[in-house]
């Protein structure tokens, strides 16, 4: 059944790369917790220990509020197809912007998206495994493409319009710092 490891296996990473969804879970002191699905190409294994993911615009900034507060971060994936399995990775993190140097080196990993919001890095201090057996078989069809279309549609200015009025401040008030510099 489960099992907990001090790394991320080799095996362990193929698993994460044939993943077309991740779940990103934070929580701050106090709030709501918040669990956030990703999905793309927008996920690296680095090492057997850290761990990067490309965040793209979305309607929230929940996930870089709550690192601000609390850098406390869990990571899930589940096998939707084959062998069953959840893995969870648990860890610490911290956020780059575009006018980080981390950024812009971790940036080259990624398709280059309009939008791109942040790089998350994680450091894993705990990797766990567990049976997954109720976990659905799903087909995966195709990757949406209504966030690239629009954010394209957006151009760099529109996008950072869009973040001026919905990723500044989480649903809980806390900032984001989405602009500070």
């Amino acid at each position: 059944m489960g099992k907990r490891l001090e790394h991320i296996t080799p095996e362990l990473a193929d698993f994460i790369q044939q993943q077309k969804i991740f779940f990103v879970g934070t929580a701050a002191e106090e709030g709501r917790v918040n669990i956030s699905p990703k999905g793309t190409d927008t996920f690296r294994v680095l090492g057997e220990n850290k761990i990067v993911w490309l965040n793209l615009t979305g309607s929230g900034n929940e996930t870089a509020a709550h690192l601000l507060k609390n850098n406390r971060m869990t990571i899930m994936f589940c096998a939707f197809e084959g062998k069953p399995m959840i893995l969870r990775l648990y860890g610490t993190a911290q956020i780059f912007h575009n006018r980080d140097e981390k950024f812009q080196e971790y940036f080259r990993l990624f398709e280059d998206f309009t939008g791109a919001r942040q790089i998350i890095e994680m450091d894993v201090d705990l990797v766990q495994t567990s049976c997954g057996f109720a976990v659905p078989f799903m087909d995966f069809k195709e990757e949406r493409t209504i966030l690239t279309n629009w954010a394209d549609k957006q151009g760099e200015e529109g996008i950072k319009k869009y973040w001026a009025e919905k990723n500044v401040r989480s649903i809980d008030g806390f900032e984001t710092k989405i602009f500070d510099e």
